[in-house]
């Protein structure tokens, strides 16, 4: 092919060289022959052929052919290329005039052939059917336009509804636009170059409205303005600066596609690349002055209007920043341009992403606070908005770079593995972010679901107390696979055999579940305990020497919390008999007791009246199962009769229902005239010893008298 090449250029420049008469048959050459010859008098397509032929044949090893250039080789050439792409632009540039009058004589010729009425009624249709479709749809759809402004937000879901009516109305009318715009073509035959350049011409209109319709769907409230202006906002901006960033944005969009649009024109005009790229960078110099004047005169957000020093330098650094950028783009340097302008908008891109998340998501102001589930969905939505940004630069990386991230061919070189398996180790670990991400958030949110308005001990409580036993540790289970899948993935795409890795962790596995059996007995005892639901989160339990509230589980242990306060981490495999006293209901047994001259039968009938108040009290009647009633006499004391008391009620609710009941029977058997007993001691003697005695203590008072006024004399 190359040796091809080298005689087609020397028989070229033969027949370029030969005399009048061949010059005489260049008017006669095809347009394809004359953009031969002109890329073959360029001087970097003449350097390449000479090399060519210059090249030593292919070696006889296949090992040889299979050994890569040097690192430094490669470079050069690349320093190389970029040079001679400089070098080739800044040629073109000062021929651009000549070959912008060409393409003017070309479009001339072929305008030339149709008649002046025609190409105005296919300019004239062209506008009309566009504009004209537009204009009729907005016109009839005016109210429901005016409705949306007008229309309350009651609810985050409502909120969410008009927002994406408010899109889909913009939309509309673009799509209607570029309808009407297309009927022209279908419905007249145009020249077929003034075709080209009409397409070309709708596709940049097409871009620069939809990237306006963005912005006003995003900053923008729809008219009638409500009188909260961020109320119907999607990204909540200040409304000076809504106004600012909508005309720059909008010029730079503009300006970037109708600049895009007349380097595709170049192409059916006939331009060489080198002339193409030479037009399109100079065009960026107009998208460069726009950035930079973008910068300088930003609205400030502080409250001080004059810029201080800080904004300056940061002015000053932005500004060399695009210039850089311009600089990347027109020396071809296209993997570092791209790289360079994500380093800078993927965070803010990220940034802005998430306030509008938040700012679609937050609670209807003046309505009950929002539901744990909007968590949830601030979550998916704020990481799914990343992935899809941080995925796409990935994609748009790899395609400037020509990386297949799926296809692997044997012409890949180890730098080019490397960069497909780092592209592509990238979104799978995003996937898998954005999986546990989501996971997360639905096991948090099931674990914060408010429990106040569910009846202890019902099937709804049971339920959730299941739930909060089991969640943490499949979070867990299935954070581990995701890490091991997501890791195994990614080395296999970086081009490591995971093959052998998996049957490695597998012998490891087996040689650790043999060397650490308790740790086995521990994971496996806990699987079981939860399976049988012998416990559950907030339960009281005890097991041999340990007692106290389970407040979590790991894989091999539970932490149970004494009432007192100490803590206990009890492995599974130590836990063996439970006792679980939160079960289902708990029968509470006290005692009093009560003189025997008490009417036993007045104390039963208090005790069941005592106990249909504690039932029918509010507070007490949702922990109390079965009233409380006296069971009759337990046993007869030295000093008192023994009444037994008994009820049941919810777990852990015994002593509160306890308490409140005794200290309404303490009441009750008072007004009855029922008398609590109590040991008393009785000293019983003789008369004089009696005597004796009354007389120690009179005389006893007498001396504590006497005492008492000497120290009142004294003072």
């Amino acid at each position: 092919m190359r040796s091809l090449l080298i005689l087609v250029w020397c028989a070229f420049a033969a027949w370029g060289t030969a005399g009048a008469h061949a010059q005489e048959q260049d008017a006669s050459l095809p347009a394809q022959a004359k953009e031969l010859l002109r890329l073959l008098e360029d001087p970097s397509v003449r350097r390449w052929i000479q090399q060519a032929g210059k090249t030593e044949p292919a070696p006889a090893s296949t090992e040889a052919a299979t050994l890569e250039p040097p690192l430094s080789n490669r470079l050069a050439a690349r320093l190389t290329s970029v040079r001679d792409h400089i070098a080739s632009t800044a040629t073109a540039v000062p021929q651009l005039p000549t070959q912008l009058a060409r393409a003017a004589r070309l479009l001339g010729d072929e305008l030339g052939t149709t008649s002046t009425a025609r190409l105005t009624l296919l300019l004239s249709t062209f506008l009309i059917l566009g504009l004209g479709a537009e204009r009729l749809c907005w016109a009839l759809s005016a109210h429901y336009r005016a409705s949306l402004g007008n229309r309350p937000v009651l609810s985050v879901k409502e909120r969410f509804r008009t927002a994406g009516l408010r899109l889909a109305t913009l939309i509309a009318g673009i799509a209607i636009f570029a309808a009407g715009s297309l009927g022209a073509f279908l419905l007249f035959a145009w020249p077929p170059l003034l075709k080209q350049i009409m397409l070309a011409l709708l596709v940049a209109v097409l871009i620069t409205r939809g990237a306006l319709a963005l912005l006003d769907f995003a900053m923008f409230p729809p008219k009638p303005v409500a009188s909260d202006w961020s109320d119907q906002q999607i990204v909540p901006v200040k409304p000076d600066h809504a106004t600012y960033w909508r005309r720059r944005i909008g010029l730079f969009v503009g300006y970037f596609a109708f600049g895009w649009s007349i380097v595709g024109i170049l192409v059916d005009l006939g331009f060489p690349s080198n002339f193409r790229f030479a037009a399109a960078y100079l065009l960026g110099l107009g998208l460069l002055v726009i950035g930079l004047e973008a910068i300088w005169s930003r609205p400030n957000d502080s409250a001080d209007i004059t810029p201080g020093f800080s904004r300056i330098v940061k002015s000053i650094g932005l500004s060399a920043y695009g210039v850089a950028l311009w600089f990347l783009w027109a020396a071809g340097l296209l993997g570092m341009f791209w790289i360079a302008v994500f380093v800078t908008s993927l965070p803010k891109a990220i940034s802005i992403g998430k306030a509008a998340v938040g700012h679609l998501l937050r609670p209807i102001e003046g309505a009950a606070s929002a539901p744990i589930r909007h968590n949830i969905a601030e979550v998916c939505l704020e990481r799914g908005v990343r992935l899809v940004i941080l995925i796409a630069a990935t994609f748009w990386l790899a395609h400037i770079w020509h990386v297949d991230l799926v296809g692997l061919t044997n012409r890949d070189n180890l730098l080019m593995r490397l960069l497909r398996g780092a592209l592509a180790s990238v979104v799978i670990l995003l996937l898998a972010d954005f999986v546990w991400q989501i996971i997360t958030a639905a096991v948090d949110g099931t674990l914060a679901d408010p429990v106040e308005n569910t009846a202890p001990g019902s099937n709804e409580a049971i339920r959730r107390a299941r739930l909060r036993t089991l969640l943490p540790i499949f979070r867990n289970v299935l954070f581990v696979a995701i890490a091991v899948i997501a890791g195994l993935t990614a080395l296999a795409a970086l081009g490591f055999e995971i093959g052998p890795l998996i049957a490695g962790a597998g012998v490891l596995g087996v040689a650790i579940g043999f060397g650490a059996q308790s740790l086995v007995r521990d994971i496996i005892s806990g699987m079981f305990y939860l399976l049988d639901d012998a416990f559950r989160v907030g339960e009281y339990i005890q097991s041999g020497s340990f007692k106290g509230t389970v407040e979590s589980f790991s894989l091999r242990s539970v932490r149970l919390r004494h009432h007192r306060g100490p803590v206990f981490t009890v492995p599974f495999g130590q836990l063996g008999a439970i006792q679980n006293m939160s079960r289902d209901w708990v029968i509470d047994k006290f005692m009093i007791n009560v003189t025997y001259d008490s009417d036993l039968e007045k104390a039963r009938k208090i005790s069941k009246k005592v106990g249909q108040e504690l039932l029918a009290d509010p507070e007490l009647a949702p922990d109390i199962i079965e009233p409380m009633k006296m069971q009759g006499v337990e046993q007869f004391g030295d000093y008192a009769i023994q009444l037994r008391f008994k009820m049941t009620t919810r777990p852990g609710q015994q002593a509160g229902v306890r308490r409140k009941a005794m200290l309404r029977l303490k009441t009750a058997f008072d007004d009855a005239g029922i008398k609590f007993a109590h040991p008393t001691v009785h000293v019983e003697g003789r008369g004089e010893d009696a005597a004796a005695a009354q007389q120690i203590i009179t005389a006893a008072k007498v001396e504590a008298a006497k005492a008492e006024a000497a120290d009142t004399a004294g003072k």
